[in-house]
């Protein structure tokens, strides 16, 4: 590892081979703290390429442990994290909502890093025990519609640098990877970006792949549709920018998608929305989000028609049940 730093500290780049053999070398806890710490930063202090980023990613996927649902047509929706926004668990939310329309969801999530509450946090908080048994996730997605892939349950390299990641307290390149990995490969994918050029590094490469994908960055930062404003769109049929006025829906102030100082605040919100008692502006934001997951599933699907759909779903109280069957399952 010491040449590799030398390397890069003289501003040189990895290729994907090189990128992937040091990802597979972390995994098998080759390299001490200090040095993974250090490997770590280099990705903070300038941007990583499109080989670097595939190269990792390649070398997670590979050494995923393999789960199979490729019977049900799924999507998983996830956000890198990173944004130092601090909101409700959007993209969770979101998923259940999807799920209660009867989309099938393979969420894949983790622990937060740089945010009080991530998805997993979420769901332990509520009971959930994570599994990496594909029996148990395909009676999940039957029974609930979606099932949950706990990040260090399926990837050994994220749980070799977890430790490191926690200690650091700061996004990294693993906060990019976390959307590309799904162990499960859902043909479906929503994802979201805490900036544009990670947004554009994941067109590159999943532009290429068999897979339907939307790629969100909202323009004031957000990893999500946050409604604040504007936000980029990428497909496989182009860049968009949308405003929440080109589908009538009023913006939202920061303070009203605040996902409070800790899990059981986050917690207290998130059931909140889903017991459908959310702000109009908190219901807004997920009611959207799923939305545009569903027409990524579905580009024949009018924005408005997802709606109602999405509507449904979490005022009919079906979203509420995915949850509840999901932790008795």
């Amino acid at each position: 590892m010491k040449s590799i730093l030398n390397d890069l500290y003289q501003h040189k780049r990895l290729s994907k081979s090189e990128a992937k053999e040091i990802l597979i070398n972390i995994a098998k806890e080759e390299y001490n703290d200090a040095h993974l710490a250090s490997f770590l930063t280099v990705f903070m202090m300038r941007p990583i390429t499109v080989e670097e980023l595939a190269g990792f990613r390649e070398a997670l996927l590979e050494l995923a442990v393999k789960v199979d649902l490729s019977e049900f047509n799924t999507i998983d929706i996830v956000g890198t994290g990173g944004d130092g926004k601090d909101t409700f668990n959007i993209s969770t939310l979101t998923s259940f909502i999807v799920a209660g329309t009867g989309q099938k969801v393979a969420k894949h999530g983790n622990y937060s890093v740089s945010s009080k509450s991530g998805s997993s946090d979420m769901l332990e908080s509520f009971g959930y025990e994570f599994t990496n048994d594909e029996s148990v996730l395909k009676s999940q997605l039957e029974e609930a519609n979606i099932c949950f892939l706990h990040a260090p349950k399926f990837h050994p390299a994220m749980k070799a640098v977890g430790p490191t990641r926690k200690a650091l307290k700061l996004k990294t390149f693993f906060n990019m990877l976390g959307p590309l990995v799904n162990p499960s490969f859902a043909q479906n994918q929503l994802l979201g970006t805490y900036n544009l050029e990670v947004a554009r590094l994941y067109n590159y490469i999943l532009q290429e792949e068999d897979t339907n994908y939307g790629i969100v960055h909202a323009l004031d930062g957000y990893d999500e549709i946050s409604l604040t404003g504007g936000f980029k769109l990428f497909t496989k049929a182009g860049e968009q920018l949308i405003t929440p006025e080109d589908f009538g829906i009023n913006r939202v102030q920061q303070s009203d998608i605040y996902g409070g100082d800790s899990v059981e605040a986050a917690a207290k919100i998130f059931k909140s929305i889903l017991n459908g008692e959310g702000t109009e502006a908190q219901n807004n934001v997920v009611l959207t989000n799923a939305s545009f997951a569903l027409t990524i599933v579905n580009p024949e699907k009018e924005f408005s028609v997802a709606f109602e759909e999405a509507k449904d779903s979490l005022f009919g109280g079906k979203a509420k049940a995915c949850l509840d069957k999901l932790i008795t399952n």
